[in-house]
């Protein structure tokens, strides 16, 4: 809880800090000199992460081509950079992958004199524990993961995860395609937390799910929003940003934090220390860093942004939209996931049980 503790007092503490703007210009600024860039960086992301725009204004500003590729969780995007057959520059890893990344060496620490657009970063969240004297990641965007409803559908409170075993929306009900995610949704209903460490809790969480499989339509991961829009589904369980995003489009759709508590994540900005290419790396970063390329980014991507330059340039439906950001006594209820180390091969086996289950 130590971890939890420390994030809720740097997003609760103090408002949002604003700074002075930075030149439009690239921080880095090759002369003759120096040696020429590279022509390219790889970069791997999220999929519908970014606005596909700010890849073309950073190729017309610096001439670097960014080749971009997408992942649907943070172990399978773990997986292709410890394996060793990428080649990337720029990953986008949450909060609890980047400590345990840390912990491995396979991040490069950064040089701060690249990257000057930082300064427009909220001050609540530097200093996370996953990364706690700031050398290897820049906050990017945040959010958290509860239930989205469509209210033509259900018609009682959704306050707890247990609506989601209701027998009444038996085949209306989307589940998340994530161990970690759909594991911690049941710890947190049972009173346990999101990074238990007891096999039991864990073993009580994968029986409640057992027990959800007759009611669940289908396990998914990004294309839940598309579902929930068309009103294909009554409840599922999404991040914050898909709802925001899937309201747009159906207005009858609703987000809720349940009582029990729920996750909250913090996507940041890294270097693999296998990258070639850092201070391009750098020069990309400080660019997406920039407010008014974090703007194009969270109305495009719709997750809560960490730039308190950018939030300040943001529509009022937005900065008062509660999906987006949460009334301050909700986060009382959010626990952010750590690195479990080798426990996470339980939860691991304990999914793929709970995929198995008829």
């Amino acid at each position: 809880m130590k971890r939890v503790c420390m994030f809720l007092l740097l997003v609760v503490v103090g408002g949002l800090m604003l700074t002075g703007c930075t030149s439009n210009e690239p921080s880095v600024q090759p002369g003759d000199d120096t040696p020429a860039l590279a022509s390219h960086i790889n970069v791997f992301n999220w999929g519908e992460f970014i606005d596909m725009e700010v890849l073309r204004i950073f190729r017309e500003e610096t001439g670097i081509q960014v080749r971009y590729e997408t992942y649907a969780t943070n172990e399978e995007m773990y997986q292709r950079v410890r394996t060793g057959g990428s080649d990337f520059d720029v990953l986008f890893p949450s909060d609890y992958m980047i400590e345990r990344m840390i912990t491995q060496g396979m991040l490069a620490p950064l040089n701060w004199d690249n990257i000057p657009n930082a300064e427009h970063i909220d001050e609540r969240f530097w200093y996370m524990p996953f990364d706690p004297n700031n050398q290897y990641s820049v906050p990017y965007m945040w959010g958290t993961f509860g239930i989205m409803y469509n209210t033509t559908m259900v018609h009682e409170p959704v306050d707890s995860w247990e609506i989601l075993w209701n027998p009444i929306y038996a085949n209306q009900i989307f589940m998340y395609y994530a161990s970690r995610d759909t594991m911690g949704a049941a710890l947190r209903m049972l009173g346990f937390s999101l990074n238990s460490t007891s096999i039991d809790e864990v073993n009580m969480a994968r029986d409640r799910l057992i027990e959800q499989r007759p009611l669940v339509r289908a396990f998914l991961g990004d294309a839940i929003k598309g579902m929930m829009i068309n009103g294909d589904g009554a409840l599922a369980t999404v991040f914050s940003g898909d709802a925001v995003w899937a309201k747009q489009d159906n207005p009858d759709l609703n987000f809720a934090i349940p009582r029990e508590g729920a996750q909250i994540f913090l996507d940041s900005m890294v270097i693999p220390a296998t990258s070639t290419r850092q201070l391009e790396a750098e020069m990309f970063i400080n660019f997406m860093t920039r407010p008014d390329i974090a703007y194009l980014n969270t109305r495009y991507v719709m997750y809560s942004t960490t730039n308190a330059t950018t939030f300040e340039m943001l529509p009022d439906y937005m900065r008062e939209c509660q999906i987006y950001w949460p009334p301050y006594e909700y986060f009382y209820r959010l626990e952010a996931f750590a690195d479990l180390g080798d426990f996470k091969d339980v939860f691991e086996r304990a999914w793929t049980e709970v995929l198995a289950a008829n």
